[in-house]
């Protein structure tokens, strides 16, 4: 099961830290590597002081490597087969295409779980639930400055739109117990609303690092008081710590570190 996949690697390594693949082609290429290459040493340098990693799809497909997303999925499974691995894609759709994207994600691309989106309702996320073994993270209160557009709306019933998202999601949407939800570290008040309405589900935490978002607000407002229920993630913050040749792997060595006892300092 995902969610016990997830916390046990938390366990083993002492840690919240998800490791975002966001490969830049421009940035890979000046170093003189192949994408295989660059991302089998990011994650040998980092798969120490992580407990999942998240391949943002975008990124694979913008550059036409979706075999290498494949490839280092298989990499992450048979060299670290206690990690985790989250295909970020946000997928969001009505049920039979969704199905189709439940397909992808999870048996194409081998994912252990996959981002979606609750907007056209809760139906949509069957295909991905009723799949037991696998997890579903659920977008609720995104880290971009313009989610409260829609996020913070308020509905008839007083809830703002992603309040009630972590009310279905809790309530409603979890018969396997493998749903998580999606809330940046960059509101941890609102961080702090959807852990009072959604219980111990975990959170993925995007927003770290690059994005603003400050570890000990984000851990004050949303941490168990098992001292987990938070994957705290930072992409560009790490695999981007070192961009040359001779020392891009060990950077992101460090930084993956800082990050994992920066956490751990106030947990």
């Amino acid at each position: 099961m995902f969610i016990e996949k997830l916390e046990a690697a938390q366990e083993k390594n002492n840690s919240l830290v998800c490791v975002g693949l966001d490969p830049n082609a421009e940035k890979i290429k000046a170093m003189g590597l192949g994408l295989d290459d660059w991302l089998m040493s990011i994650v040998d340098a980092t798969a120490p002081h992580a407990c999942a990693f998240k391949p943002q799809i975008a990124y694979f497909a913008a550059m036409q490597a979706e075999d290498e997303l494949i490839d280092i999925i298989a990499y992450i499974h048979d060299q670290y087969p206690e990690l985790p691995v989250i295909l970020d894609a946000k997928r969001g759709d009505i049920g039979t295409t969704a199905a189709q994207y439940a397909i992808e994600a999870f048996d194409r691309y081998q994912a252990d779980a996959v981002t979606v989106n609750p907007y056209m309702g809760g139906d949509t996320l069957l295909p991905y639930s009723q799949r037991a073994d696998k997890g579903v993270v659920v977008l609720c209160k995104t880290s971009n400055a313009g989610s409260g557009e829609l996020q913070n709306l308020t509905l008839d019933n007083g809830r703002t739109l992603f309040e009630q998202v972590a009310v279905n999601a809790n309530n409603d949407w979890n018969s396997n117990n493998n749903l998580m939800l999606v809330v940046g570290a960059t509101y941890p008040e609102e961080l702090r609303q959807i852990r009072s309405l959604a219980g111990d589900m975990p959170f993925l935490i995007p927003g770290i690092g690059a994005q603003g978002g400050d570890v000990q607000a984000t851990l004050n407002a949303g941490l168990r008081t098992d001292g987990k229920g938070l994957v705290i993630s930072s992409s560009r913050g790490i695999i981007y710590a070192g961009e040359q040749l001779n020392d891009f792997a060990e950077k992101a060595q460090m930084a993956a570190h800082t990050l994992q006892n920066t956490i751990n300092q106030y947990r």
